[in-house]
């Protein structure tokens, strides 16, 4: 017989064990996070002096287009001493001239003026490439044919994520390749996240469970994201019931709706985000340049590249013949995305293709159609393919498709794509919501550069992840991969490089003051190895989610344009504010919207010129604002607006004017533009006559009805007139 104590002893100890395992989950599960762009700002927004004087930040500036064309032009000549440059412009859009720029002296201190690497491309691989070679103290130019982001970086589903897709196929097909993917994405996710909070953000989805069975399939999945996100994970995958999803997503279809699974994953402004890697790669000291077109590459006696010719396309834009010169670098680096096999025949004419280019239409309509805070994804369409159904900018993103295609600069969405992604959208709504093709206010096709290893046995097989390959010449082509991962494959990308052309690193003596901050350094220790997992990218050092409020407070905003500006510059929100032009109104006191539908204002015009490197009128509808993605028929009509800002900044003839005219309006057809504008005018645009549609255009592009009668209770004319469309109405007249 037991005695009393051991008889108690056995359950005391089975529960403790239980509390012990059952308190241990949920502190794991309700455990403190820490949220990306909660903490406050690592410099502080700027304060009033004693004597009521306002200091405003002192942020370091890029060198000019033009001077960073003179660096490369001297690239070429092999024993000459630069020229010390002194940058001049406006500090903070606020003080003076200044002659500090980013880490000149450290850079360009040898006399051998050729470059360690020259990169081919500036989508955000190209870029990451750029910034992770800078900040390991190489000398290291990037050139690009159009703009930065200007191809695929630019036109991605705006998601930062692991993939759950990928996830389910590891499991399922044991793919360990696919597991390791996954886990990579996972780690980049959150580096992405850290050193750009102004730019990406924790975006909760929603996976609509439709039959009981998938509650546990979906949760054992989501719960397994979570596990492998560790502690680069935020908050954790949880269950909804069929109320609770309907009141988070009001817009779901009630019927046969059982509940519904979120999970987490990241969200991001693309280009901005691009542009933003290849600024603080500038800052860092990188040789950077838009519309820089590479015409051929040069190899010396043993057919070893050892350089690059190219042309500036601005001259050609501006009527000029562009001079060809060339660019000395002692490795090349082909990060051209789609366009990697072109480059790949500059250096091997026969070479055999390795992109397999598919093409991946979104669609963007009005944000009533999701929650401002919440996604959703339709794992399992008619088809089998994966669609994402997410707030972006203040309206709603729809996609992907995935098929083949052939490669262009600017493909244009098909109809068949554009009512696929339509119908399967509708298929989770509420029926009284009907999604009409009219509500589409952007629609575009990006190029995913899949690629097959030419290495592999199998020649016809894809490569999951990125692809890293170098040529008998030297060139090394970095291809594939996701945005989320950019980074990783940047950091590998040098490291092949540092490899094959016998480079050497060095500590950053000089850093620039990034964070505008002399106080505040930045967390990365710049000693030579690959520290992009820490460096921080512009705009982020002075960014908290209430830093709109000090713009607001000091320039007199408008709340919407101020949160704006800060999601998208972080700190330099603030140069971008004084840019802006006075309103000449009691409120808001600063910043001229350039469409009144969304808070894009005349003061980023500015600042894409002088700080961002936009040359065309394109570069700023497409990739420095969003407005061309967000609104085609919106840009269109802000095109005289953002066309005049350019022509006072950068001195444009009427020549010039004319030719931005009719290459945005053929770049907004890309965008979804209804073919009739493409004749349209800028005399239409001002008169107000770009909104006409004829009656086929009508019920594909309008987004409501023609006006309709009114109720005979509320109308104040003899019965049987309709004042709307009868030949008396004024609107007729």
């Amino acid at each position: 017989m037991a005695t009393p104590p051991r008889r108690f002893l056995r359950p005391f100890l089975y529960t403790s064990a239980a509390a012990i395992a059952g308190g241990s989950v949920l502190y794991y599960v309700y455990r403190p996070r820490k949220i990306p762009g909660s903490d406050p700002a690592t410099v502080p927004p700027p304060r009033y002096t004693e004597d009521g004087r306002f200091q405003p930040p002192r942020f370091p500036l890029v060198k000019t287009r033009d001077e960073q064309i003179a660096d490369l032009k001297r690239s070429s000549k092999s024993h000459s001493t630069p020229d010390a440059v002194d940058t001049k412009g406006v500090l903070g859009a606020l003080t003076g001239n200044r002659k500090e720029n980013s880490i000149d002296g450290q850079v360009r201190q040898d006399g051998d003026e050729a470059y360690d690497l020259l990169v081919i491309g500036g989508g955000a691989t190209g870029s990451g490439i750029a910034l992770d070679a800078a900040t390991r103290g190489l000398k290291v130019a990037l050139v690009e044919r159009e703009d930065f982001a200007s191809g695929t970086s630019s036109k991605s589903t705006k998601l930062v994520h692991g993939g759950v897709r990928y996830l389910e196929k590891a499991v399922w097909e044991l793919d360990y390749n696919q597991y390791k993917l996954v886990k990579e994405a996972l780690r980049e996710r959150k580096y992405f996240l850290d050193t750009a909070p102004h730019l990406s953000s924790w975006l909760p989805i929603m996976i609509p469970v439709q039959k009981w069975w998938q509650a546990p399939y979906f949760w054992a999945g989501t719960k397994f994201y979570d596990f492998l996100a560790g502690s680069e994970g935020i908050e954790s995958s949880y269950f909804l019931t069929k109320s609770k999803a309907l009141d988070a997503f009001p817009m779901l279809k009630q019927e046969n709706l059982f509940g519904a699974l979120v999970y987490y994953d990241g969200a991001h402004n693309d280009s901005r985000m691009n542009v933003s890697i290849a600024m603080t790669a500038a800052l860092y000291g990188a040789t950077v340049v838009n519309h820089i077109e590479v015409t051929s590459l040069e190899k010396d006696a043993n057919g070893k590249l050892i350089g690059a010719r190219v042309k500036d396309r601005v001259q050609e834009k501006d009527g000029l013949k562009p001079q060809e010169f060339s660019i000395k670098a002692k490795g090349i680096i082909n990060a051209t995305g789609p366009f990697t096999d072109a480059v790949r025949k500059m250096d091997v004419s026969e070479v055999a293709e390795i992109v397999a280019p598919s093409s991946g239409v979104h669609v963007i309509l009005p944000g009533y159609y999701s929650p401002s805070k919440m996604g959703l994804i339709d794992p399992k369409t008619s088809d089998g393919r994966v669609i994402f159904f997410l707030p972006w900018q203040g309206n709603t993103i729809a996609g992907t498709t995935d098929a083949p295609t052939a490669i262009s600069q600017n493909p244009i969405a098909g109809e068949e794509e554009i009512n696929w992604i339509l119908s399967e959208i509708q298929a989770y709504l509420a029926p009284d919501l009907n999604v009409r093709r009219g509500d589409v206010l952007a629609a575009w096709s990006g190029i995913r550069p899949l690629v097959k290893d030419p290495n592999s046995k199998n020649t016809e097989s894809l490569v999951r992840n990125h692809l890293i390959t170098v040529s008998d010449s030297g060139l090394l082509t970095c291809a594939g991969g996701k945005w989320t991962t950019y980074r990783q494959m940047g950091e590998e990308a040098v490291d092949e490089a540092i490899s094959r052309y016998g480079l050497k690193t060095s500590p950053l003596l000089q850093v620039p003051r990034v964070s505008g901050s002399e106080m505040i350094d930045d967390a990365a220790p710049l000693d030579g190895s690959c520290q992009t997992h820490q460096v921080r990218l512009v705009g982020a050092h002075g960014f908290s989610n209430t830093l709109f409020i000090n713009l607001i407070q000091h320039f007199g905003l408008e709340s919407i344009v101020a949160k704006h500006l800060t999601e998208s510059y972080g700190d330099r929100a603030w140069t971008v504010a004084a840019l802006s032009a006075p309103t000449e109104q009691r409120y808001p006191v600063r910043g001229l919207k350039i469409s009144a539908l969304y808070p894009f204002i005349d003061g980023e015009i500015r600042y894409a010129v002088r700080h961002e490197y936009a040359q065309t009128a394109v570069d700023v509808l497409a990739r420095r604002t969003r407005l061309a993605f967000l609104n085609a028929q919106a840009a269109l009509e802000a095109l005289p607006t953002v066309i005049d800002l350019m022509t006072e900044e950068l001195g444009w003839s009427k020549k010039r004017q004319e030719k931005e005219w009719h290459d945005t309006v053929q770049f907004l057809a890309s965008m979804g533009l209804a073919k009739s504008k493409l004749r349209v005018t800028r005399r239409d645009v001002e008169n107000g006559k770009a909104g006409e549609y004829d009656e086929h255009e009508r019920k594909l592009y309008s987004r409501h009805d023609r006006p309709a009668d009114m109720m005979e209770s509320d109308s104040k004319f003899p019965s049987g007139e309709k004042p709307v469309i009868s030949a008396n109405s004024a609107v007729n007249k």
